[in-house]
């Protein structure tokens, strides 16, 4: 039998098995979502996507007592989502909710203990926590502190949920999730970027399907998943025609998008690929491909600078950078507050850069927490094995760099590189258990007794 006629005996049977159980799974889907919403409609905002939330949940809550980790791998995709659900009165995001879920359940099912790089991380961390714990002390306000969790929630939350699943086998499975979600997202940018240009319209594409998107929302989105299959690790499995192809539609998606800072996030990741190119296999030739996104970044601005339209993000973020120095200066030590954009009297805006956003909420002090923290992590990443960390040190440095063109603490843009950072972690952790497993499986043995891996041993 060849080798090809033994995989397609191998995915029928899979899709089989899938089959006889999906179809159970699917009623139930549809019975929780249809109860839920006619529950939550009335009076509800949001109560689609909240049905469907709450929906999944409900059938991953039932699919723990076989698959542990299962609220966490369902609430992947929920992780891109940044649509607002009402509940309660609250502004909840579907990703902060999806976040929270899946770190309950890392928490209590999650496997311990928690490798060292991953506590130094959740270390660092606590740097940032405690030089921002100045200004919800001398801030009160209730939104200060909700943002002070949440914070750490987006880093050390998302670090934990994705240990969780890579250290429990699930790396391959989750990071599918991850780049399924986003190239969904890429291919509905693809599709109304064709009916703009197809009418004359050449401006960025911002779809509003499966959910509305802001241009440097999406594009920074696509840009995760264009890291994460563009580095594509040997641990994770896919074949390279797969990733290339996903590649492609990601870049093209935050090209038709006209993201600049996610365009620039993502070449600061091949240079990364690159610079560890014995690791990764790319070659030098590949930053050929900085002229033609450079040139594409540069024509952009330029055009918005000769257009002397006082309202396009250029001139905006220039507007927007003076005002917030000048605000920052009334409380140069521990800033305004975290979310003090939300307060009356203070300016009604989240500051569009990293450095300045922390500046004029958390002061001085926050600042130096944070850039602690940025450092502290990248150099931890820097360090674990290349196979692994090449692609956590690469997606939290895109975001890095992505926030140096717009705002920093918001949901989805933070938790996900983390949440990618931590399976890695998870996942090596896992090889090197699986390892030792082996090792002591062959001390057991006795001499002279052949041990079946399924490795064919040659002739003699």
């Amino acid at each position: 039998m060849t080798s090809t006629t033994r995989r397609g005996e191998i995915w029928r049977e899979r899709i089989a098995d899938w089959w006889a159980g999906g179809w159970r799974w699917l009623l139930v889907a549809v019975g929780a979502v249809a109860a839920t919403y006619l529950i939550l409609e009335r009076g509800t905002r949001g109560g689609v996507t909240l049905a469907i939330v709450i929906g999944a949940l409900v059938i991953a809550a039932a699919l723990t007592t076989s698959i542990p980790l299962a609220i966490a791998l369902f609430a992947m995709p929920g992780l891109l989502v940044a649509e607002r659900i009402g509940l309660g009165g609250s502004d909840l995001s579907v990703s902060d909710a999806a976040l929270a879920a899946a770190f309950g359940t890392a928490i209590l099912l999650g496997h311990r203990p928690y490798s060292r790089p991953l506590r130094n991380l959740l270390v660092i961390n606590l740097v940032y926590q405690f030089a921002t714990l100045f200004t919800v002390i001398i801030n009160p306000y209730l939104l200060n502190t909700i943002e002070w969790f949440h914070a750490w929630m987006l880093v050390s939350g998302a670090l934990i949920v994705g240990w969780a699943l890579g250290a429990a086998g699930y790396a391959r499975l989750a990071l599918s999730l991850l780049v399924v979600t986003t190239s969904v997202f890429a291919v509905a940018t693809l599709v109304v970027a064709a009916f703009q240009y197809l009418s004359g319209d050449f401006g960025p594409a911002t779809p509003t399907w499966p959910f509305a998107m802001h241009k440097n929302f999406v594009g920074t989105v696509l840009a995760f998943g264009a890291v994460i299959v563009y580095l594509n690790p040997d641990w994770v499995g896919w074949t390279r025609g797969w990733a290339r192809l996903s590649f492609l539609l990601m870049a093209a998606g935050i090209v038709v998008a006209q993201s600049r800072q996610a365009l620039i996030g993502l070449l600061a990741a091949i240079i990364v690929a690159v610079i560890r190119r014995s690791t990764t296999g790319r070659s030098r030739w590949v930053l050929l491909l900085l002229i033609p996104a450079a040139w594409l970044i540069v024509t952009m601005v330029i055009e918005q600078v000769e257009s002397q339209n006082r309202h396009n993000s250029v001139f905006q973020r220039v507007e927007w950078f003076r005002e917030v120095y000048h605000a920052w200066r009334e409380s140069p030590i521990v800033g305004h507050g975290l979310r003090y954009w939300y307060n009356p009297g203070e300016l009604r805006y989240q500051p569009p850069q990293a450095e300045l956003e922390v500046l004029a909420s958390a002061g001085v002090v926050g600042l130096i927490g944070f850039i602690v923290m940025c450092v502290g992590v990248l150099v931890v990443l820097w360090r674990l094995d290349p196979r692994f960390g090449t692609l956590a040190v690469s997606i939290v440095l895109c975001r890095l760099v992505q926030s140096q063109f717009d705002i920093f603490w918001t949901a989805v843009q933070v938790s996900v590189p983390f949440v990618v950072a931590g399976i890695c972690l998870g996942a090596m952790d896992h090889e090197r258990r699986s390892k030792e497993l082996r090792d002591e499986l062959f001390a057991h043995e006795p001499l002279g007794r052949p041990v079946s891996l399924g490795v064919i041993e040659p002739r003699r």
